[in-house]
């Protein structure tokens, strides 16, 4: 679990009542929540390239039911492999994967609670800079990603455009788009 997260209840141990793979599911006085179990959190990436592009990702999420719009992202620290990864590397790693662009620098500029009502578990936004393409990305094992470079001018149009069509908007695009106004 997360060194920064500590639930606790007044004399309420916590109870496990399901560990699957990925997920686990904890019970403390009256309340449930997940967390995941090789996990410090999730990156998510702001990648804006020099043509002030904002890079995106579009993909099937099951829970939803449909095909969201996000910022790339992903899990730290969930392999052997990257047990004690920065959410900077992994920032950088998840880029490259899901987007084929590589970075020069990565910087942690806001750490928050994904949905504290429903999981222990911490986001952290990343801005990426000196981006190069190196391939056209689409993740790794099957993900099915579809990479778009959305012009920052008019982004607001292109994002209504992909809800009427159907798809989900994840709301930290809009948090993202508001760390870039304050630091193009």
């Amino acid at each position: 679990m997360n060194d920064q997260i500590k639930p606790e209840a007044e004399g309420e141990p916590l109870q496990t009542l399901y560990e699957g793979r990925f997920l686990v599911l904890h019970k403390i006085a009256h309340w449930e929540y997940v967390r995941r179990p090789r996990s410090t959190g999730a990156c998510f990436v702001i990648a804006v390239t020099d043509e002030r592009e904002l890079v995106l990702v579009e993909q099937y999420r099951y829970p939803m039911g449909a095909r969201c719009i996000e910022l790339p992202a992903g899990i730290i620290g969930d392999s052997d492999a990257s047990e004690n990864e920065a959410p900077e590397a992994a920032a950088m790693r998840e880029l490259e994967e899901e987007t084929g662009f590589r970075a020069r620098s990565a910087k942690t500029v806001l750490t928050a609670p994904t949905a504290p009502g429903m999981t222990s578990e911490l986001s952290h936004l990343v801005r990426v800079r000196g981006l190069s393409r190196l391939h056209s990305g689409g993740g790794v094992d099957g993900e099915d990603i579809t990479v778009h470079m959305v012009p920052l001018d008019g982004i607001d149009e292109w994002l209504a455009a992909r809800r009427a069509a159907g798809l989900w908007v994840d709301a930290r695009i809009l948090a993202a788009l508001h760390l870039i106004a304050r630091d193009p």
